[in-house]
């Protein structure tokens, strides 16, 4: 096959349009199922407490007729426990050249990186609130740091290797971290049913089995849960499809539904959730400052602080330690 000469090809050409979308394709994941199920509360001071409280198991209540002496019983009162805010901030800055420029995909550019920041942040948040982290008080050379789910969960923690310990059974959580296991060992439905239970025995109601996407997938292949049928219908003439996921498990003590969380921070553990116990406290939500201005170009910081609220620790369990 053959060129006619002098025939004008686009190798050759030099000033040819790019092709150029005017859509930017970001396919980096966003969705933070711990944070978005969270409440939102206001903070007061960069120490901010709550209270716990629960009501004792039931017991033989039986007096004689007449009893004319009754005694007060002992008061309970309600434990308190609190958690550090801690400031989370990104800082942008623009030449004015490059804010005028005409951009493909997207307007002015510091707006689009303020904007890309944010969506950073959001991600940034559920990474650090499902770390295994204390709390830390800060200092001058010191961030604060806001204490994670696996440091609060101390009453309802089960691990899949026996060396694993919670952080400090009768702190009410958050002042320490928890201990991991020497090693990981695969998930078992076994021990999925011990952390229910013991939520169950503890007056907790959790809904919401958190995890991240390998622990899911172990989760569906668990041979005990039986996800290997081929549902079809013959008469039908759709085409048959075969179920390979768990996306509730029904125990005896309620439905759970199984999330997969990208943005979690710790393979090894697995989070039995009632969401209705958790919310972010903000001492200042997320909000621009203009940064002083020098030379040809413009400077912002997003800037926010907040911590984890953790009302009441032995609603939710944690199953730890956990391997695909």
């Amino acid at each position: 096959m053959a060129i006619a000469a002098d025939t004008s090809l686009t190798y050759s050409s030099v000033a040819i349009r790019e092709d150029l979308s005017d859509v930017i394709s970001n396919i980096s994941p966003m969705d933070t199922p711990f944070m978005s199920g969270c409440g939102k509360e206001k903070a007061d001071n960069t120490y901010f407490q709550w209270q716990t409280d629960t009501i004792g198991a039931g017991g033989a209540n039986r007096v004689i007729e007449g009893d004319d002496s009754p005694a007060a019983v002992a008061r309970a009162l309600p434990t308190k426990v609190g958690n550090y805010t801690q400031i989370s901030r990104y800082v942008v800055q623009t030449s004015g050249t490059d804010d005028v420029v005409d951009y493909a995909g997207h307007g002015k550019h510091q707006a689009y990186r303020l904007a890309k920041r944010g969506k950073q942040m959001k991600r940034d948040m559920e990474y650090m609130f499902t770390q295994n982290i204390a709390q830390v008080a800060g200092n001058a050379t010191l961030a604060r740091a806001s204490a994670g789910l696996p440091s609060w969960l101390v009453t309802n923690y089960v691990s899949m290797g026996g060396s694993g310990s919670p952080a400090a059974p009768t702190s009410g959580g958050g002042v320490a971290a928890a201990t991991d296991a020497g090693s990981v060992i695969s998930i078992t439905e076994a021990k999925m049913k011990e952390v229910i239970k013991d939520c169950y025995d503890n007056g907790g109601n959790p809904d919401t089995v958190l995890c991240k996407p390998d622990i899911k997938q172990a989760i569906s292949g668990l041979s005990s849960l039986g996800v290997t049928a081929l549902n079809t219908d013959l008469n039908s003439p759709k085409p048959g499809f075969a179920v390979g996921a768990v996306d509730v498990y029904v125990s005896d003590f309620g439905n759970f539904k199984i999330v997969p969380d990208r943005n979690q921070n710790r393979s090894r553990d697995v989070f039995f959730l009632d969401m209705d116990f958790w919310a972010i406290a903000w001492l200042r939500d997320f909000h621009t400052v203009d940064l002083a201005k020098q030379g040809d170009s413009t400077k912002q910081m997003l800037i926010g602080e907040f911590g984890l609220v953790s009302k009441n620790e032995a609603a939710s369990g944690v199953l730890s330690n956990c391997d695909v």
